[in-house]
């Protein structure tokens, strides 16, 4: 580390390069300064924050924490691996950056390291890393922070990666005694990069925070927070929150965190017991009920974003599903890209002659070469004003009527076609990540309503998936944009429902 009487002589040139108007060499000097001065004054934070998270954070950078944020900076400081998992609108990735940069600005130069990483690179960067710029901006902390990567005086001293889901080696090669690994949207994380993880933080004075939403019961992370895990567990509901306990906390700060109205917006939308409303509002897991027809662990996996670009003919067919509403029941279009749930239109009408209007903006904006229409009721005279429109050269997406109260393409199996179209695709397609719901418009409220129907066998051996009145009499609300969906992925006119 540089002395006194080395930094002073770095000063002096400095002071000579500014008269002589050497910016080039001038600003390699002021780096080579600020490195000096930041390892001085990093080894001065050690002793004062080290053990200190919590005033690091009010004094380095000037924020207040709430609670469930407090307990979270002690747990990783005192315990080895601590497991959080919360609700949506917690602040839970900015906490997880918040301890990174305590972690990197109050341990000894050279002595620390940082990994991260999250389902997609895109996360990885957009996410945690985003938020560890801004705190490292507002904090003027050491080194210099890009998109994905700390360094200190040009050493790497943290980064966020994405390996590949089976590369237990994607981490290694990192020696230090204070290894910091940190797993963002833990649920998404498959467990062999939890091994990669663990093999990393070895040492007594080792740490791993994994943090995420609790959507998937099949993921490793419901294992770790499964009571009698050797992770130390943290729990935050939106009920948790200080808009809802009434701690006091800057204005600023409340803006940013889940209030009232949206949890009890969400719990009239998805209802109390629905597994969404579980996981982005309590903070909890839910079993798979072994009568319901969509599995919420199938269903998570098929929102994690991928991580190639699609190419052009992937993204064919495009077609939409329309589930027309009545009796005062909102008209749902959806759009459907290849395997990817898109674009989502919505209408509180029940009259064919402004749905149809609607249909047709969404063809053109779309491109969507077929249109796939609930016909029962009202869906039959938005079927006829669409399918004149072609006839007057309006749009040429070729215009399908689906009754899902007639038979099934296989009647020995299903009771009828809503079942077969429920169990085909919306079981079916989720079991197999066969669609890509990472993208879709609306999406939480639409798993929430794949979610909810219940299925039986019938006298015959049948399955019958629950009817859409026995879902409103039970729930109080229509699952229109699940049965939207549905038909945007429904292959009319084939003798197989599914195909993929």
């Amino acid at each position: 580390m540089a002395t006194a009487p080395d930094i002073d002589r770095i000063r002096a040139q400095v002071n000579a390069l500014v008269k002589a108007g050497d910016t080039k060499q001038l600003k390699a000097l002021r780096d080579k300064l600020k490195a000096h001065t930041d390892r001085q004054q990093l080894a001065a934070r050690t002793s004062m924050y080290g053990d200190q998270p919590v005033r690091w954070v009010e004094e380095r950078l000037r924020q207040t924490v709430w609670s469930k944020q407090r307990e979270i900076l002690h747990a990783v400081r005192d315990h080895r691996r601590t497991a959080v998992r919360s609700g949506h609108g917690v602040g839970k990735s900015w906490t997880a950056a918040l301890v990174v940069c305590w972690w990197l600005d109050t341990h000894p130069p050279g002595s620390a390291f940082v990994v991260s990483t999250a389902p997609t690179f895109s996360q990885v960067r957009a996410i945690l890393w985003r938020y560890i710029r801004k705190h490292h901006k507002a904090g003027d902390l050491a080194g210099r922070v890009n998109q994905t990567e700390w360094l200190m005086d040009d050493e790497l001293v943290g980064y966020g990666r994405k390996p590949a889901d089976h590369d237990e080696s994607g981490f290694q090669g990192i020696h230090a005694r204070y290894v910091l690994v940190v797993l963002d949207e833990a649920c998404g994380i498959p467990e062999q990069l939890w091994v990669a993880a663990d093999a990393l933080a070895t040492g007594p004075d080792c740490r791993i925070l994994a943090i995420g939403n609790p959507d998937n019961p099949a993921s490793h992370f419901r294992k770790v927070c499964t009571p009698g895990s050797s992770w130390h567990q943290i729990s935050i509901s939106a009920f948790d929150s200080p808009n809802l306990t009434g701690e006091d906390i800057p204005e600023e700060m409340a803006v940013s965190l889940v209030g009232r109205e949206w949890v009890e917006e969400k719990a009239k939308e998805w209802g109390e017991e629905n597994p969404i409303y579980r996981s982005k509002v309590l903070g909890e897991f839910s079993a798979d009920a072994p009568n319901q027809v969509v599995r919420a662990s199938d269903i998570a996996n098929c929102r994690m974003a991928e991580a190639e670009r699609p190419k052009v003919h992937e993204l064919e067919p495009v077609e939409l599903g329309v589930d027309v509403g009545g009796g005062g029941d909102e008209t749902v279009i959806r759009e459907r890209r290849g395997r990817r749930a898109g674009r989502e239109w919505r209408a509180h009408t029940d009259r064919p002659e402004k749905i149809a209007p609607l249909v047709l903006q969404a063809i053109r904006e779309t491109g969507a070469t077929a249109v796939k229409i609930d016909s029962i009721g009202i869906g039959f005279g938005v079927i006829g004003e669409l399918r004149n429109a072609a006839g007057r050269g309006e749009h040429a997406a070729h215009i399908h009527g689906v009754n899902v109260a007639t038979a099934a393409s296989r009647p020995d199996k299903f009771v009828n076609l809503r079942a077969e179209m429920w169990w085909e695709l919306g079981r079916g397609l989720s079991a197999d990540c066969g669609w890509d719901l990472a993208k879709m418009d609306n999406a939480d409220t639409t798993i929430a309503q794949l979610l909810e129907p219940r299925w039986e066998v019938d006298p015959k051996g049948r399955i019958k998936v629950e009817p859409k009145e026995e879902i409103i009499k039970r729930l109080g609300r229509s699952p229109d944009n699940a049965d939207a969906l549905l038909l945007a992925f429904y292959s009319a006119g084939r003798t197989r429902v599914r195909w993929l």
